[in-house]
């Protein structure tokens, strides 16, 4: 009888201690934690709960650790022993933009639900849960930046301790935070990436909505399968729940009559950046205007339905993932850009509000607004398949030179295998120069971007250092370490101004000087006297400038420095 009395006084202890109230739920739900209270309310469950991991991996720009919490119902945390047991890995991430906080209060219900077994975690589904990304962001708390949204009473700021936007740092790196999130990526190697987000923008009905990696850039069996099996499921198991989701509402006014168009994910993105990796990825976005309590519910159910739907289909997204890396090791060419087609759509279901205008009482002037009281419901179109340009063919290999360090750096936070050269040794390697490019001429989160990049090939027999990296492509990261040092590609390398060095001369001369130097060597070159007498007989303007005679026979002599505008990332060819 004592025995059952202790028994029934530690269930209800333990039952009581799991409760574990989030801020969220204490207030009036118009609350959300802060840092503080997130890291501490995680760090109790996992004294109280053996189905919990809580651990610091890597540090962020605010120089207090980056978290992540391990779920896992058999009580292991090791994702490779995840993977060799068929688990799916999910990998959710929270607060990447400080204000959007309703991941954050959501996944710390749906981890205490599952510590305390209101939720059965599957067998076969773990989780990886980053409570809060942007702890800058987080720390620099308040109530008034976040004009568009409809609570809670506090929140945090979009940038970070840098004021970068960390949702687009993921190729570029120049956040400890995105280093960090590499790091941890690669080591969990998720099947499915969620990202936690509050849209901005146009008001319609929807609370909840999803974008979805593009399915032409996930590429092959894996797009196919993403497109029409598993995110099917994921909409139908939200119907269930009672929530309408529809993709993510890439607009501020549109034409409804035109339709609307699929997200673009490039790899700066987070969605962009998983999907290089043959991750399905998503990003959810409630819509800002929704009550606080009704965001964080759907956010809740949406990560509850990838739960139920990876338990279910397991198998399915395991085959698809090893089928599409090995698509990848045969792969001869990859796109590094891609073009929306407007010919090609589906339908979907959208409940919307019609535009009004109306006197604006802020500036006399008319206003627009949607209209409450005239809903609507209609089929749109949905254009949402894209078709690849700047196609590359994969080299077997890239090198980079010593010196690179920001690039080689990143590159091994991703994952990159590379090898050191032992020796000195030649390769036969195929050279870009860069003809032309634009760059943006306002900064872009740090950076002048570079556009619009033209180049040529040259291939000869050079000479590299020992120390120098060599990196076979045929590896995981395949896909990565092309879209990254490809010069064209959208979120390379280059776009993002880390080989600028490279696209100023150094070495130069002075006219009086060159003068007689020039003619000398122009007395000995009958290939370049031609060429210079059709450049003059093509540019009038041409030939009646001495700087420009002077400075075209000098980038065609030897004297001319070789390593201006071209490319330092060498491609070794098959």
């Amino acid at each position: 009888m004592r025995f059952l009395i202790y028994l029934s006084i530690f269930i209800l202890y333990t039952e009581t201690t799991l409760a574990q109230l989030t801020p969220f739920e204490k207030g009036n739900k118009n609350e959300s934690a802060t840092y503080d209270e997130i890291i501490n309310w995680y760090q109790m469950l996992d004294a109280k709960s053996n189905l919990i991991s809580v651990s610091a991996k890597g540090t962020t720009d605010a120089e207090k650790p980056l978290h992540l919490v391990l779920i896992s119902s058999d009580k292991t945390f090791n994702p490779k022993s995840w993977h060799l047991n068929n688990k799916i890995i999910i990998l959710i991430n929270n607060g990447i933009h400080a204000g959007e906080t309703d991941g954050i209060d959501a996944s710390m219900m749906l981890t205490r639900d599952i510590a305390n077994y209101k939720i059965k975690l599957p067998d076969n589904v773990c989780l990886a849960i980053i409570p809060i990304y942007n702890i800058g962001g987080c720390l620099n708390r308040n109530s008034t930046t976040r004009v568009n949204q409809n609570g809670p009473k506090e929140y945090g700021f979009r940038g970070n301790s840098q004021n970068l936007d960390l949702n687009r740092d993921f190729t570029k790196c120049d956040s400890k935070e995105a280093k960090s999130f590499s790091e941890i990526f690669q080591w969990l190697q998720p099947d499915i990436f969620i990202d936690n987000h509050v849209s901005d923008g146009a008001d319609y009905q929807h609370t909840m909505t999803l974008l979805t990696t593009q399915y032409d850039k996930l590429g092959g069996a894996l797009g196919r399968y993403l497109k029409e099996s598993f995110e099917p499921f994921i909409y139908k198991n939200m119907s269930q729940k009672g929530w309408d989701l529809v993709p993510y509402v890439d607009f501020e006014s549109t034409n409804f009559d035109e339709g609307m168009d699929a997200f673009y994910d490039p790899p700066r993105y987070s969605s962009g950046y998983a999907a290089l990796f043959n991750t399905l990825s998503f990003v959810t976005e409630t819509h800002m205007l929704k009550p606080y309590a009704q965001r964080v519910k759907s956010t809740y159910d949406l990560m509850l339905s990838f739960i139920e739907e990876a338990h279910i289909h397991a198998k399915e997204i395991i085959t698809e993932r090893k089928k599409a890396n090995e698509e990848k090791n045969s792969q001869k060419e990859f796109a590094l850009k891609w073009k929306l087609q407007k010919d090609d759509f589906s339908t979907i279901t959208f409940n919307g509000y019609e535009r009004d205008s109306a006197l604006s009482e802020a500036t006399g002037l008319q206003k627009y607004f949607y209209n409450h009281q005239k809903p609507f419901t209609k089929k749109i179109k949905y254009h949402n398949q894209y078709e690849p340009v700047g196609i590359v063919k994969k080299p077997k290999a890239y090198i980079i030179p010593q010196g690179w360090n920001d690039v080689i750096e990143r590159m091994k936070s991703s994952g990159v295998v590379m090898k050191k050269l032992s020796k000195d040794n030649s390769y036969l390697v195929t050279t870009y120069k860069i003809l032309n490019y634009e760059s943006y001429s306002k900064p872009y989160e740090k950076h002048h971007k570079n556009f619009n990049v033209k180049t040529e090939t040259v291939s000869s027999t050079m000479k590299f250092s020992k120390g120098d990296y060599y990196i076979d492509v045929n590896q995981f990261a395949e896909r990565y370490i092309i879209e990254m040092l490809e010069p064209t590609g959208d979120d390379s390398f280059f776009a993002w101004n880390f080989f600028d060095g490279i696209l100023q001369q150094k070495e130069g001369y002075s006219d009086y000087r060159w003068e007689d130097l020039a003619a000398e060597f122009l007395k000995k070159d009958t290939i370049l006297q031609a060429a210079l007498a059709e450049k003059k007989k093509e540019s009038p303007e041409f030939a009646k400038d001495s700087h420009q005679i002077l400075d075209f026979i000098y980038k065609h002599s030897p004297y001319y420095e070789k390593v201006h505008m071209r490319y330092p990332i060498y491609r070794v060819e098959f």
